[in-house]
């Protein structure tokens, strides 16, 4: 039996199939590749064992979907495949709701279809909102969403929790706080299409000479320096959050069979501020990365961290790795990818 993992072949994916391998899992990557490179699978094939099947493929294609179901013995799935930029939700917003939507939708209903009951959602910290307090616990109230991606994630949730009340669906709702980093191996890591939508692709793309400098969205923010506040976790701790959150699913414990659903934030457990995460790449690089104030951005909150005993607790996980840990394995990977993949 094997674990389909849609967006297998982007930046968290990548690390979760490498995750979900060295958990002794087999795994069949999905991967219509719009924000991915085949490079990528070539890297994640050079650190597993085995077989790695890597369809060419629209998550939110039924068609498709249940003829992956039909070809592999299929039996949990998990679903990162989703357009995830808060700037660019804002530009095409009904862009969003079709892809993100949709793909959820499609990947519950082969699911159900096909009696598959083991489903992690990679939901994101953007549900909820503007919090009025942090850090935030899985108990706090949802939105109301800055921006349509934190509303597709939202509405992704509803939609799963729907599904698994009236079918017997059971679902992880992990949401991630900020990903960053890189396998220390440094042979995948994070390489986005077109100027970085987030803060640490950014900055090391400035460090490697890609980009000018790094623009400083809002100064003006009731925090320690000014500026936004964000919870930065590894991406390889991130990634092996999925694990743990499939080895419970696989147990049947606790609230996923009272409830259908449990949401587990996957974090740090403490904010960095935007010049923190700065100062730390500066360090990891050997020199001082430029960077200039701007606007605000639209969509963005002030400050949000998470509280993750939950996740401690119930799938005997937490982030190991700190900010330090994040900035030199980022930065590995950078350097000897200084154009991305296209480095290779």
């Amino acid at each position: 039996m094997a674990t389909l993992v849609t967006g297998g072949a982007g930046y968290v994916g990548g690390h979760v199939v490498v995750a979900l391998h060295e958990a002794g899992r087999d795994v069949v990557i999905v991967d219509d590749f719009s924000n991915a490179s085949t490079r990528t699978v070539d890297a994640i094939r050079g650190l597993t064992a085995g077989s790695l099947p890597v369809v060419e493929g629209d998550a939110g294609d039924q068609a498709a979907m249940e003829r992956i179901f039909d070809r592999h013995r299929i039996d949990s799935v998990v679903h990162l495949a989703a357009r995830k930029s808060v700037a660019e939700s804002l530009e095409r917003p009904l862009a969003y709701y079709r892809s993100n939507l949709v793909s959820t939708v499609c990947v519950a209903e082969v699911m159900i279809e096909r009696g598959v009951d083991r489903f992690v959602f990679s939901s994101s910290a953007v549900v909820y909102g503007e919090p009025a307090e942090t850090p935030v616990t899985e108990q706090t109230e949802l939105g109301p969403p800055l921006n349509p991606y934190g509303a597709s994630k939202a509405m992704s949730e509803q939609i799963l929790r729907d599904a698994a009340a009236s079918s017997g669906l059971r679902v992880a709702l992990l949401r991630y706080f900020n990903p960053a980093g890189a396998h220390p191996s440094g042979m995948i890591g994070e390489d986005p299409r077109g100027t970085p939508a987030n803060l640490v692709p950014r900055v090391m793309q400035v460090a490697a000479g890609r980009l000018d400098r790094v623009e400083v969205f809002g100064c003006d923010y009731d925090t320690s320096d000014g500026t936004a506040v964000r919870d930065y976790v590894h991406v390889v701790d991130l990634a092996q959050g999925h694990a743990a959150a499939l080895d419970a699913l696989e147990r049947g414990e606790g609230p996923f069979e009272a409830e259908g659903t449990v949401a587990y934030n996957l974090g740090a457990g403490r904010g960095h501020t935007v010049l923190e995460v700065i100062a730390a790449a500066s360090e990891a690089v050997g020199f001082a990365i430029p960077h200039a104030p701007v606007e605000r951005r639209p969509g963005d909150a002030a400050a949000i961290w998470a509280d993750c005993r939950r996740a401690s607790a119930e799938l005997g996980w937490t982030a190991r790795r700190d900010l330090g840990a994040m900035m030199r394995d980022h930065w590995n990977w950078q350097r000897r990818h200084p154009d991305g993949y296209a480095s290779q």
